[in-house]
């Protein structure tokens, strides 16, 4: 049997160089990318298709297995929609991040909202790995719904997937180990198999990747930007006349007469102007309904106090629209 990296699942070789796998002795436990970016922080991107990784996917309907499916909540999407096509499996749906999302958004508020979408899913919980938040429960009820004694955690890239599976090994485990994170994407190339005990193993697929998303767009140092590590505290500009706001360097945003409300990581530099202040790429024209809010992939959303256009220019061809409002009443 071909020997895995513990960090990525890639097959271990010592032949090619350039090739996912590669170890200078099949005897480490990790690939030479993998012990790179574990010991060092180096992070060498790998170049796969996202039809790789959803062919990873499509093999879990034979098995009949529970699949665990974690989204970030803080990132609800179209693109989690997505799993719809390839999961017939029983499925308990993880929102993780709990903590990121201000506490003023009730709980039952993000189920009926996440009901609304129309994902199919047996059961659902809210979490928090990094506060320890309703680990108990979600450990319980995967072992409730688990068919045999392997579950797969299935998620896009940077839900927390991977530092959910570490915090279960670190409560419950008989022995401690863990598997490799980090914030940059396709960490995991393979499925990795994880012994909880001799009843339950985890096995972690391969990121989905989110196209068209911010997170693909930006260097490591952007991305710890990006991606929020505490509670979000919204921020508000009441905007009279023309106005253009934009944050970091990479997306302006077109506003007329209205009050927007942005829900992102409060480490991005947030600027108001009069004038245009310079000259991005992509251009997206966006009306916003009444009951609406943006949704912009990878970066967060913001909410307006009424309808009306948009424009966003940025630097990046990534994907912005509107998505029924997290925030309406229930």
């Amino acid at each position: 049997m071909n020997k895995k990296c513990r960090g990525c699942g890639a097959t271990l070789q010592s032949n090619e160089i350039q090739k996912e796998g590669y170890t200078i002795d099949i005897a480490h436990p990790y690939c030479n990318r993998c012990f790179r970016l574990k010991y060092y922080s180096e992070y060498q991107k790998i170049e796969k298709k996202q039809s790789d990784y959803l062919s990873i996917v499509k093999k879990i309907d034979q098995t009949g297995d529970l699949v665990v499916l974690v989204a970030d909540v803080f990132l609800l999407s179209k693109q989690v929609l997505l799993l719809k096509k390839y999961l017939k499996n029983p499925v308990l749906l993880v929102l993780t991040k709990r903590d990121i999302l201000p506490r003023s958004i009730r709980e039952s508020k993000i189920k009926e909202y996440i009901k609304n979408m129309g994902i199919p899913y047996i059961d659902i919980e809210l979490i928090s790995s990094y506060k320890n938040d309703h680990l108990d429960e979600l450990f319980e009820k995967i072992n409730t719904y688990k068919k045999s004694k392997f579950v797969y955690m299935v998620g896009y890239t940077n839900a927390g997937k991977s530092t959910l599976i570490n915090k279960i090994l670190y409560n419950y485990a008989m022995e401690i180990s863990d598997v490799m994170t980090s914030i940059m994407p396709s960490t995991t190339l393979d499925c990795i198999e994880v012994t909880i005990d001799e009843t339950l193993t985890l096995i972690d697929t391969p990121g989905l990747l989110l196209e068209k998303s911010f997170m693909n767009e930006v260097n490591g140092k952007m991305l710890s930007k990006i991606m929020p590590q505490k509670e979000i505290k919204p921020i508000t500009y009441q905007v009279k006349g023309k106005q253009y706001i934009y944050i970091e360097d990479f997306l302006e945003i077109e506003v007329l007469d209205n009050n927007v409300t942005f829900y992102i990581s409060n480490a991005l530099i947030i600027e108001r102007y009069y004038k245009k202040k310079k000259n991005l790429s992509y251009e997206i024209n966006l009306f916003v309904g009444e009951g609406e809010e943006i949704m912009i992939e990878g970066l967060g959303f913001i909410t307006c106090s009424s309808k009306g256009s948009f424009i966003f220019r940025c630097a990046y061809d990534v994907s912005i629209y509107t998505r029924k409002s997290l925030l309406m009443k229930i």
